[in-house]
């Protein structure tokens, strides 16, 4: 037998060497990725954390709400009691005698509320409006959505602000294009309604 060259012993050391290296850097990486993982990881339960501290008491406010909002509703507040809307008018299906009486609650709106307080929007309006299902339809609903904004004891102004700058020049838009031409009343070039033309 003879022995190997001292070399050949050095080589296959230094290949060792070289192969545990190479293993080593390998897990240096996975363990670089590892830390990458956890500090998100560490951050997410961070996020998570403050979330579940925002969300302490909230069950309690909800209650403290939900209370409010009960008192309101049965009148035992302090505070004034919340409008309650009126009933939803069929139209469609109302006697002469109703459809007066809900009429009658419309012209009140529209005479101490719309035309006094809303300008030039409301000038257009046709005196005819109790004879146009669109006017008595659209005149319903904006006399109910002013009533919750406006005679709510809380004031929720940006739906108010929403009322007055979107959604009430579009609906007298709307009536006044249904009354405008109507063969029982003309809009003179002034934009004023001519007097006496109710139904």
């Amino acid at each position: 037998m003879t022995t190997p060259p001292a070399d050949g012993g050095l080589a296959a050391a230094l290949l060792q060497l070289s192969q545990h290296g190479e293993r080593l850097a390998g897990l240096d990486r996975a363990l670089a990725d590892v830390l990458v993982k956890l500090a998100s990881i560490r951050g997410t339960l961070r996020g998570h954390a403050a979330t579940l501290h925002a969300l302490d008491g909230l069950d309690q406010a909800v209650r403290d709400l939900a209370a409010q909002l009960a008192s309101r509703k049965t009148g035992t507040g302090g505070d004034a009691a919340a409008y309650e809307p009126a009933p939803v008018v069929e139209w469609w299906k109302l006697d002469s005698a109703e459809r007066g009486q809900a009429i009658a609650r419309l012209r009140s709106w529209v005479d101490q509320i719309y035309r006094p307080l809303y300008g030039h929007l409301a000038a257009p309006l046709g005196d005819c409006w109790p004879a146009h299902p669109l006017a008595l339809v659209t005149l319903d609903w904006l006399s109910e959505l002013w009533s919750v904004l406006y005679l709510n004891p809380d004031r929720a102004v940006t739906s108010m602000a929403e009322l007055g700058t979107r959604i009430l020049p579009a609906a007298a838009a709307l009536l006044a294009a249904e009354t405008h031409n109507c063969s029982q009343h003309r809009i003179p070039a002034n934009g004023r309604p001519a007097a006496g033309a109710r139904p």
